[in-house]
Order: C-alpha cells, then structure tokens, then sequence
C-alpha cells in the first residue's frame, strides 16, 4: 500500500475517532459545570476553570484563547463543535474523515463511505445557534452514534487487510489519548480540595467521567463498590475487559501492528514500542500508579502514544 493511501486511512480512523471523543469531553465539561457545588455559587470563575480543564484537555485552550477573552459555555460549544478554525472541533474531524475517504474510496467499502458522507450531511444541516442547553446532549449522542455506525460498518465490511490495520491503528491511538486526557482532567486538573474527597460533588464528577466513556454501569458490575479514585482509575487505565481502558486499547493496537508486520511480512521498529506499552500495561498495578503520581504516570503514557504515532508514520511512509 502506498504511504499516502495508509496515511489516509489511518488518520480517517483517527478523526472519526477523534469526533466522538469530542463529544465525550465536552459531554464531561458540559455534566461538571452544572454540578452544584453546595454553598458555592456557579460564579464566572468557577464556570472558567470547569471550562478551562475541557479546552485543556482537548489541546484546545491556546486557540480558543486567541479568539475569545471570556469562556463562556455557548463560545465554548461552538469552538469545540462547529468552528472551522479548530483542527479539533467536531465539524473538521467530520470534514477531514470525509476528505480522506473521498481520496481512498476505493479502499473503502460502500457502507462505510455511505456512513461518512451522511453523517457529514447531517451536521452539515445543523445551524449552530438553534443549539441550546436543552439539545446540546442531545446532538452530542449523534455525534457518537454516528462514530458507532461508521465503526459498525467497517467492523463488518472490510476485508482483515493492510486497510482494516490501518484502520485499528488510528482508531486505538486516537481512543488511548483520549482516555487518558479525560481521566487527567478530573484527577489533575479538577482534583476537589482534600476536605471535598468522597463528597457528593467528587463522587458526581466521577460519574459524569464513568458516563463519557459509557462506563457507568460497567463500573458497577465489575467493582460492585461506590465511586473510588482508585477504582475508576484501574478500571480505564488497566483494566482489558474495558473497551475504552489503555490495556484494550494497546491490545488491539499490538494486534493491528502484528497483522501489518503479517501482511507485509517485516516486522516494523514500532511494533516493540506497542508490545513494550502493553506489557507494562500488563505488569504494572494501580498502587505502583498512585505512588508515582497519577498525572505523571498519564503525562508519560500520552507522550508515549505520540512517540508510537510518529513511529508508524515513519515506520509505514506516511505522507500528508
């Protein structure tokens, strides 16, 4: 396969991805600026930094900062979803994925190709300023539905070739990012005063973190317990039952770089960067995490993953 055509393939997945991911972290934003905070009134600081942990965690915050001097929630939203000037917002996944199948269609099949071009049809028919609090939820769940459909096509009708890793490949980078923004943003960023741990706004962050990652009821039937940093932590992070956890994401990431090292019978450098990530996964416990510091130990994973990135760009020719 040629440089370009994988590079497209990989970074369709990454932005379809990368669009439902999106929706996940302004979904959480969203959730914890109204949750109340007790005697504490939901002031413009306060709103700011709920605010300011979403756009930071998106890689966001610098951009929008240039464009507005407040952070207000209706600027927000439609920096993060409809602006055309952010390489992160909803509408450029949606358009770039779009762009990339267009110039690879004939890798794709119909049903996938027919998913993205509806889907960027739709959104397209959404006029930005009829959104309100009221249907913000509500468009978010498209925007995953959505991901879901073009996953459930690809899942379904592809052949298990160079595309379908390739595919894998972006997909499973883009998700472990993610998920490890998501859950730095609540430790790190939002941690509650000490006196706050185990309250009911801790405990209500936690929850609007489990729901983001359609985590919330999977959670409980797996730790039978209440809300506990340290649970949820292991839950998303080593926990391989767990579709969106680091462990499953570098257990598929490993299977895709082993069917390409299969399929083009040479082993890539990046595939022991992958294997050496996963058993670390395998191998470390939530203790060992704590006692090093959470954020450091997810600040370190998420500049690994862009280590990985650049090595299957290097490794497979990529061009863009």
């Amino acid at each position: 396969m040629l440089g370009r055509t994988a590079n497209d393939l990989y970074w369709l997945s990454r932005y379809v991805e990368r669009a439902e991911n999106m929706a996940r972290l302004i979904e959480v934003g969203f959730r914890i600026v109204l949750v109340p905070r007790g005697d504490d009134t939901l002031d413009d600081g306060t709103l700011q930094h709920d605010w300011l942990s979403t756009l930071q965690s998106a890689g966001c915050d610098q951009q929008y900062l240039e464009k507005h001097l407040v952070m207000t929630t209706r600027d927000v939203v439609n920096f993060l979803v409809f602006d055309a000037s952010n390489p992160s917002s909803i509408r450029t996944c949606l358009s770039t994925a779009r762009r990339n199948a267009r110039a690879q269609r004939t890798a794709l099949t119909r049903e996938m190709w027919e998913c993205l071009n509806s889907s960027w049809i739709q959104f397209e028919a959404i006029d930005a300023e009829t959104i309100t609090s009221g249907t913000l939820l509500k468009l978010l769940d498209w925007v995953k539905e959505r991901s879901a459909a073009y996953r459930g096509a690809l899942l379904n009708t592809i052949l298990r070739n160079d595309t379908f890793y390739f595919s894998q490949l972006g997909t499973f980078l883009e998700r472990a990012d993610n998920t490890a923004r998501i859950l730095d943003v609540k430790y790190f960023v939002l941690l509650p005063r000490p006196e706050m741990v185990g309250s009911s706004v801790d405990n209500t962050q936690w929850g609007a973190i489990l729901r983001s990652v359609s985590a919330h009821r999977s959670y409980r039937w797996v730790y039978k317990d209440t809300y506990r940093a340290s649970g949820i932590a292991d839950f998303l992070i080593l926990n391989g039952q767990m579709p969106r956890s680091l462990r499953s994401c570098y257990g598929e990431i490993s299977s895709a770089l082993d069917g390409l090292s299969s399929h083009y019978s040479k082993t890539s450098a990046s595939s022991g960067l992958a294997r050496e990530t996963r058993d670390m996964l395998d191998t470390t416990t939530i203790e060992g995490i704590f006692r090093s510091g959470l954020h450091e130990f997810l600040s370190d994973f998420i500049s690994t993953n862009n280590r990985l990135d650049a090595g299957i760009s290097a490794d497979y020719h990529f061009t863009g």
